[in-house]
């Protein structure tokens, strides 16, 4: 059966309808070229996978040097970088969908190869994941703080520039916007952190700088969406019930969307209450239908995508599933002449334009999905 919720068009924003409720979730390719311009594996990358979708987000992108959270990440700190970004852009819209770009400071998950000075609200160590160990950052002094809110501000200038129809704040995954929201991590006494109007300052003066900008330097409809993690695991960590507080206060803000980041989207639930109601349920009945909510975490087929709509989610951001299958619209839409691909092998490498850094990422990373050995069975 067709998944026909999936394939309604979608009202997204005043003058903006999304053909289709599926959206190419951000996802880092390790694609960039080591100088932080964007390569021509990222430009095919999106070429092969933007064909039907309804909305694009592209993978993160650092707003000052020292923000880069990845090997082979292109970068958007600098006006040089604007005709790479212009590239990007063209390559994100060219299956006719809008493209938002994704931008972030990495913070305390900046790895300490790329970057020797790694900077984030306290000097609280970051936890130690696949790509990054954990290391004891230095804390911003308050102009510091000011300087990464312009940043922001600036590289949406940049994106207005290059073509994009909007930016993403990446305030998910431990990066420097949750660092500072975050009651664990941000361990501050000054003006930006200690209290919870406190800690929720750092991310809505990013938002009221970005907004500024849009009002500035955009010249038709330009969107400003922010990725959330909830909760945290730290027992003095993040929880859900200050995090709906920070979307309220996003969206008095002005953000256009909110994108709710899950490990899995349909079974994740608070770290506080794991036997309760679902998080997407949650957060959908907080929301009210005040904005848009995209959700992403193991939509990897139409059914499960589906599923999402139905509990409530607006959108459906597809990442593992889109490259696996770059198709994967033909999937929802049943025209697709193959079973859906759940696994990937070496010899899909160049038919599905995986860059060669993503692909190594790949057969490194246990767990980061199914990888098909050769020989065609499945591991």
């Amino acid at each position: 059966m067709t998944p026909r919720a999936l394939l309604e068009a979608f009202p997204f924003a005043p003058g903006l309808t999304l053909r289709n409720r599926i959206v190419m979730a951000p996802m880092t390719t390790w694609a960039g070229n080591d100088d932080g311009t964007v390569s021509a594996e990222e430009e095919a990358y999106y070429r092969l996978r933007v064909k039907d979708v309804g909305l694009v987000i592209t993978g993160c992108t650092h707003v000052q040097q020292n923000g880069i959270g990845f090997t082979g990440e292109f970068a958007a700190y600098d006006d040089t970088f604007i005709p790479g970004l212009t590239r990007l852009a063209a390559a994100a819209k060219s299956g006719g969908a809008p493209a938002i770009l994704q931008i972030f400071h990495a913070g305390v998950k900046t790895h300490p190869d790329l970057v020797s000075d790694i900077v984030a609200a306290s000097a609280v160590a970051g936890e130690a994941g696949p790509f990054a160990p954990a290391v004891v950052p230095r804390e911003l002094a308050d102009h510091e703080v000011e300087d990464i809110v312009e940043a922001f501000g600036e590289a949406t200038r940049r994106a207005i520039a290059a073509g994009f129809d909007g930016v993403e704040l990446h305030g998910a995954h431990g990066f420097l916007l949750q660092n500072f929201f975050s009651p664990h991590f941000n361990q501050r006494s000054d003006r930006w952190g200690g209290s919870l109007a406190h800690r929720m300052r750092f991310p809505l003066a990013v938002v009221s700088k970005v907004r500024e900008t849009i009002a500035r330097y955009a010249t038709q409809p330009f969107q400003l969406g922010y990725r959330i993690t909830l909760d945290e695991h730290e027992e003095d960590g993040l929880r859900i019930g200050e995090s709906l507080k920070l979307v309220d206060s996003l969206i008095d803000s002005g953000i256009s969307y909110l994108h709710v980041s899950l490990g899995n989207a349909l079974e994740a639930r608070p770290v506080d209450a794991p036997q309760g109601p679902a998080i997407i349920a949650i957060v959908r009945d907080h929301l009210a239908g005040r904005i848009p909510l995209i959700a992403a975490g193991q939509m990897r087929t139409p059914e499960q995508a589906e599923q999402a709509l139905a509990a409530g989610v607006s959108l459906a951001a597809i990442g593992q599933g889109l490259v696996m299958n770059p198709d994967w619209v033909k999937y929802a839409k049943g025209e697709a002449q193959s079973q859906i691909a759940l696994d990937v092998a070496a010899p899909d490498v160049v038919p599905l334009a995986i860059p060669e850094k993503l692909w190594r990422v790949i057969e490194n990373t246990p767990g980061w999905f199914n990888v098909r050995p050769a020989t065609g069975s499945v591991s």
